[in-house]
């Protein structure tokens, strides 16, 4: 069959994705190994970590799925029992958000419904919109084993959760306390610190007198008859139980101990010293206010301090504060509070303030610290074993530097409040507790909760532990930590031994991705625009090491070029075939030693090298220089002139191009994999392999 003159992705992809997925080659049990085949009893597993339900593709979602796709690709070829697990989180605030959004729009709120109709509800929209982005996933080619697909919130994976929670529980490392969280008044429920986003906002620091009690006055040397408190938070006033100063600030040293009176409050509080105090920070002194500040409730600890809680879970002020303010916003008890100070002279000035302000990283309203009874999950030990796995070698983070972040989040780590204040997610599996758990309870156990665990399956007996994690930097702490420690505590060993993070994909001038600052850019767009492996060469040839691509499009187009230029110098090499060759790779060593086939053995041998260290762009750069310069370029061109001239030569050239040619579709296949497996398909060679994904990796 004559080769389309042109490549059509359009034409292709689907076809051939449907060929791949026909053929069962994803899953790891498919086909059976060559005999010959090293690597035949050895198994090579990734999971991808799970998007949320309410996602749909984004750049970086496109950039790891092509860098496990090609490590998943060549290990298969390489005959390795493969598996890639897929799956997605239920993502407890985004869609319980996402839902109650939809609500609003009829004129409802999830009370309406009550409990278990909401539910329905979110069960419903995920029914329609839950897989979306797997599906698109499967645009862009990636090969998961999708006859394992698991969701954090199907039967199976609930056993798991609920295993986990009660092993924690029996242990001893799960308890309930009231203590000082983090607290959306938007969501209704805590959050952990590192659900949390930093806004940088302009503001001010607010210098206020407090004045000094009589008696406390008169023992005092000096005229002044206050000491003066700056605070970028003005409104939490009204809960200050003690006013705080360094016991190495000389400045203070005879004013602790004594009292003072709290503006527009009247209650008496302490001077009190304590080594938590920047002394540089504003004028030295600081308001402590245990009941909306951690550092101040550690301080309230320390001092055995009262708490007054004076902001409620709706982001108002609360009946403990003076009546003027009860009931009034944050930010309205503000602009009260500093005008009141300001009649009474107890405002000594204002600064501009540059104040980063913690932000809800799913609805991005002001987050709240309040007391709050939580559960919570004992940290000490479980991090001691998440430092020991890293330090110790048996995970290995590349590149390396992102070691430190892991090992410091872990040094200073606090109990994990694991309870949310939601309706979405894995309920408590205790007696008369409402409350769920945190997502990321349920998405620590994704490397063994997705092979069966609890059970003791035969999938968690061959891929566990998993092999490399593919994700990005800033969840490091919120994920990948999280799974560390869990697959050491359930399963005994560490659930990878390899942490890759991948680079961010910025914009072209920097900015980060963002669809609602309209700077994202939409992967599935491009690959109708330019096909998937345009898009997937385009995005790993910008792979070259660096912790941030700033990507363009250009890159994407050079993508589509070179498929182009694949395809054309394929169909040459096809017209000018004979479908009767013989098999051209019985045999390696009866191929001429010509200058192409050295050129072909060092490509070989670099790309081998690049990939075993994770340097994709490097490989794709090699692949590409080679195949478009040395063979394209130079060779075909060669050979078309001998052919010109009657070279007695051109059945060995045959050879030769088929040969160069096949092995540059295996070594390209990873990363363009639909064109290459057409050509393949096309290829007039004898002993073809069903598809091209089993065919024997060059080595």
């Amino acid at each position: 069959m004559e080769p389309a003159k042109a490549y059509d992705p359009k034409t292709v992809e689907d076809k051939i994705y449907k060929l791949w997925e026909e053929s069962g080659f994803f899953a790891p049990e498919a086909h059976q190994p060559r005999a010959d085949n090293p690597n035949k009893n050895k198994s090579f597993t990734i999971v991808l970590p799970p998007p949320n339900i309410t996602g749909e593709l984004h750049m970086g979602h496109a950039l790891n799925t092509v860098i496990q796709d090609v490590l998943i690709r060549k290990k298969r070829m390489e005959g390795f029992k493969t598996l890639w697990i897929p799956g997605t989180d239920h993502a407890g605030i985004a869609t319980q958000a996402k839902v109650e959004k939809e609500l609003r729009k009829e004129g409802l709120n999830r009370f309406d419904l009550g409990r278990e109709k909401f539910i329905e509800r979110i069960w419903a929209w995920q029914e329609i919109y839950g897989n979306k982005i797997l599906g698109q996933l499967k645009k862009l080619g990636a090969s998961c084993d999708w006859s394992r697909t698991r969701f954090t919130l199907d039967k199976e994976y609930e056993k798991a959760v609920q295993a986990a929670f009660l092993h924690y529980y029996k242990k001893g490392l799960i308890y309930q306390g009231e203590r000082v969280v983090n607290w959306c008044p938007r969501c209704a429920t805590s959050l952990s610190d590192l659900e949390l986003e930093y806004t940088e906002e302009k503001s001010h620091l607010w210098y206020i007198k407090y004045l000094l009690r009589k008696d406390a006055l008169r023992q005092t040397q000096g005229d002044d008859n206050f000491i003066i408190v700056a605070t970028t938070r003005p409104e939490t006033m009204l809960g200050d139980v003690a006013v705080a100063v360094n016991p190495k600030d000389e400045r203070y040293k005879n004013l602790i101990g004594k009292k003072v009176i709290l503006p527009l409050v009247g209650r008496e509080i302490p001077i009190i010293a304590d080594r938590a105090v920047d002394q540089k920070f504003g004028t030295g002194a600081v308001k402590v206010t245990p009941a909306h500040d951690l550092t101040d409730s550690e301080i309230g600890l320390r001092h055995n301090l009262k708490i007054i809680q004076v902001i409620d879970e709706r982001g108002r002020i609360t009946k403990e504060a003076p009546l003027p303010y009860q009931g009034l916003k944050i930010a309205e008890a503000r602009e009260k509070i500093i005008d009141d100070l300001t009649k009474l002279n107890l405002l000594e000035k204002t600064e501009d303030y540059i104040h980063q302000v913690p932000k809800c990283y799913r609805c991005n309203t002001v987050v709240e610290l309040i007391p709050s009874k939580q559960w919570f999950l004992k940290m000490s030990d479980l991090a001691k074993q998440a430092v020991k796995a890293v330090k110790s070698g048996k995970i290995k983070f590349s590149p390396k530097n992102f070691e430190k972040p892991y090992l410091d989040w872990l040094k200073n780590v606090r109990d994990w409040c694991i309870s949310r204040q939601l309706w979405w997610g894995h309920k408590i599996p205790l007696d008369g507790v409402d409350d769920v758990l945190d997502t990321w309870f349920s998405s620590a156990l994704w490397p063994f909760a997705t092979l069966g665990w609890p059970e003791n399956t035969k999938d968690l007996k061959t891929f566990y532990p998993t092999d490399v994690l593919s994700t990005a930097r800033d969840i490091i702490n919120l994920w990948v930590t999280r799974m560390i420690f869990s697959g050491i505590e359930f399963m005994g060993k560490a659930p990878f031994h390899t942490v890759l993070i991948h680079p961010t994909v910025l914009t072209k001038e920097g900015q980060r991705m963002s669809k609602s600052l309209g700077t994202g850019i939409d992967p599935v767009g491009l690959i109708e625009k330019y096909g998937a492996d345009a898009v997937r060469f385009g995005i790993a040839y910008q792979l070259l090491g660096g912790q941030d691509i700033k990507f363009s499009e250009e890159n994407i187009v050079m993508g589509r070029k070179f498929c182009n230029k694949l395809w054309n110098a394929s169909r040459f090499v096809m017209l000018t075939s004979d479908v009767n060759d013989e098999p051209l790779t019985s045999d390696v060593n009866e191929l001429p030693k010509c200058q192409i086939i050295q050129q072909l053995n060092q490509t070989i041998e670099s790309v081998n090298k690049n990939l075993e260290n994770y340097q994709f762009g490097e490989a794709a750069h090699t692949l590409y220089d080679f195949f478009w310069h040395d063979f394209c370029d130079k060779f075909i061109e060669e050979t078309k002139n001998s052919a010109q001239g009657g070279s007695a030569s051109g059945g060995k050239n045959q050879k030769l191009l088929l040969h160069v040619l096949l092995t540059s579709l295996k070594l390209l296949h990873p990363f363009i994999p639909f064109i290459t497996e057409e050509i393949y398909q096309q290829l007039p060679i004898k002993d073809k392999k069903q598809s091209l994904m089993i065919e024997k990796w060059p080595l």
